[in-house]
């Protein structure tokens, strides 16, 4: 038997919208860094959004991926609506549904890599477990779920799932964590209950998150789904940021904030799929610019089922503003390099979605985070940051989301997060975290543990 045909491979399928592109991005570098091949599946649009967003280590390293560009039918990509009163992402529902389409290419790659090497590995977004349903029929291949949620989140929607159980654990109160309502849209529901439907038959869970982090529910996991294993393989996002990339480059914010002085800036940004209406986006300036701290405000509209082509809607400041803080602050308008940017030493504090994307990356990084919540996981993912973890500040409460936040409660969340003791305890307290996940990372530590566990199953 040549090396080849005894050999493992690795492919990733993952969900077409950029934090979940993102993730499984990282995770790939991760696998490949073990000597193992990675392919990479998705549409020709994503695989190239994917791609053109690296940020925070070397996109020249992206070449070494096996990347496959699969065709699916023509699917709307309308803009995202600001007024909507649901905030979640619906716009980008054609795009999920077009997905489906992935499957017949999917399994023809898995069938053509399952002759040419021991073992094929799948490692498929949790929402994407329907395009990969064929894989009981396919010699030497396995599927392994990703969850790109938190550990506290899923284990709560999965524990209301089971009817509330009794646990063996101290866990939050039910009262902390925030229903579901309002977090999605119907549509987006019956999507997940169909792709969920098919992950019985996947070998285990990886999730981004590290037992430093969140062990507590990933154990309680563990004790929930005892059938499956389970790796906790998180920070995926690297801890240590290149100054510059292969071109020399540097995005314009960066060089900025090196004139800023340390711990002095708050960064704004809600990710890519969160779309503001004009009243919030006019409180929300007059609230930075009241709060007279430096500031860096990522201000976009949310991205669309495809980034390359349509009209984007370019969101109005009030009249004169960028000229009223050009001393104090910096609206980008075009995507930025979020991991890039927390790295940055000048940075104090994030204003955030919170994502769990955005999460692990400010926690690695020791930023605190002021919680603006706007759909999906984010709500249960801002009460980790801020009740459990004590690592920010609330801006907006789930509790009275359609309600637009006031320049005055901006400003004062603001001040908290960046000019105030209790800031500055919240920011000692982020740097002692994020120091405990960087301790995780050495030789014979949990991380490391957890990943030689992964590995050492995978290629048995």
């Amino acid at each position: 038997m040549t090396n080849q045909e005894n050999s493992v491979i690795v492919v990733m399928v993952p969900f077409p919208a950029q934090g979940h592109l993102n993730q499984l991005l990282h995770l790939s570098r991760i696998i490949l860094s073990y000597g193992i091949p990675v392919h990479y599946v998705g549409t020709s649009t994503h695989n190239r959004q994917a791609k053109v967003r690296v940020h925070g280590w070397d996109p020249v390293a992206v070449a070494s991926f096996h990347f496959h560009d699969c065709q699916v039918p023509p699917f709307a990509s309308p803009p995202p609506n600001p007024n909507a009163a649901i905030k979640f992402p619906s716009h980008l529902q054609p795009c999920f549904d077009a997905c489906h389409h992935l499957r017949k290419p999917v399994t023809e790659l898995l069938r053509m890599l399952s002759l040419q090497a021991k073992k094929v590995v799948i490692i498929h977004d949790s929402m994407m477990g329907s395009v990969v349903q064929d894989v009981g029929s396919i010699p030497s291949t396995e599927s392994y779920a990703f969850h790109t949620v938190s550990a506290f989140s899923l284990f709560f929607y999965l524990w209301e799932s089971a009817g509330k159980p009794q646990v063996n654990a101290e866990m939050l109160g039910e009262n902390d964590v925030p229903s579901l309502e309002g977090c999605f849209t119907e549509d987006f529901l019956e999507f997940i209950a169909l792709q969920h439907r098919y992950l019985n038959v996947t070998s285990g869970s990886i999730y981004n998150t590290s037992e430093v982090i969140e062990g507590t529910y990933v154990e309680l996991l563990r004790q929930h789904m005892k059938e499956k294993q389970h790796w906790a393989l998180g920070p995926f996002n690297p801890l240590k940021v290149p100054e510059k990339n292969s071109c020399g480059s540097r995005h314009y914010c960066l060089e900025w904030l090196d004139k800023q002085a340390m711990n002095s800036v708050l960064y704004v940004s809600f990710g890519t799929t969160t779309t503001m209406g004009d009243e919030q986006i006019q409180e929300l300036a007059i609230g930075l610019r009241r709060s007279n701290q430096k500031f860096i405000w990522v201000l976009r509209d949310a991205d669309t089922g495809d980034v390359f082509n349509g009209e984007v809607r370019r969101p109005e400041l009030p009249m004169g503003y960028q000229d009223s803080v050009k001393d104090k602050g910096l609206v980008v308008r075009d995507w930025a390099p979020q991991l890039e940017i927390l790295a940055h030493p000048a940075i104090g504090g994030f204003v955030s979605h919170c994502g769990w994307n955005s999460c692990m990356e400010s926690i690695t990084m020791g930023v605190p985070i002021g919680a603006w919540p706007a759909h999906s996981d984010q709500p249960r993912n801002a009460v980790l940051i801020t009740k459990l973890l004590k690592l920010g500040i609330t801006i907006k409460d789930w509790a009275r989301r359609d309600e637009v936040v006031t320049a005055a409660v901006v400003e004062d969340a603001v001040k908290r997060l960046m000019a105030s003791e209790e800031g500055d305890e919240i920011r000692k307290r982020a740097a002692e975290v994020s120091g405990a996940v960087r301790q995780s990372l050495a030789e014979g530590e949990v991380y490391r543990k957890e990943w030689d566990s992964f590995i050492t199953h995978i290629i048995r």
